[in-house]
């Protein structure tokens, strides 16, 4: 399987994840000037933004570990389009990372903060 065949499986994963856990998918792979969104959701009162990691080992570190200091300045980025094109202003903002290693799926609330 590719990588990006992976990325798309993964992203699956953690779509029915966060469903089950009450989050509403509002937007998937939303592409912004400065990079892409894996998932835009809603849980409770917030909009979240969802950094989806996968691995198949620890060889390189957890998946969590890859949303680095860069990777998080463009989220934060590509947040920052979202909430403007969208006319969202006010609202209530959260980063979370899910983690998949293997078919474990984990899920880090507020996992930074802009």
């Amino acid at each position: 399987m590719n990588t990006r065949k992976i990325g798309t499986a993964g992203e699956t994963l953690a779509e029915k994840y966060l469903k089950k856990q009450g989050y509403k998918i509002l937007q998937k792979n939303f592409v912004a000037p400065h990079g892409e969104i894996d998932i835009v959701a809603k849980d409770g009162d917030y909009i979240v933004f969802v950094e989806v990691k996968r691995r198949k080992s620890t060889a390189f570190g957890l998946p969590c570990e890859a949303v680095d200091a860069r990777k998080q300045r463009t989220i934060v980025q590509c947040a920052k389009f979202y909430l403007a094109k969208n006319n969202l202003y006010g609202v209530k903002v959260r980063f979370d990372v899910v983690g998949i290693l293997q078919e474990d799926v984990s899920l880090i609330k507020d996992a930074f903060r802009a």
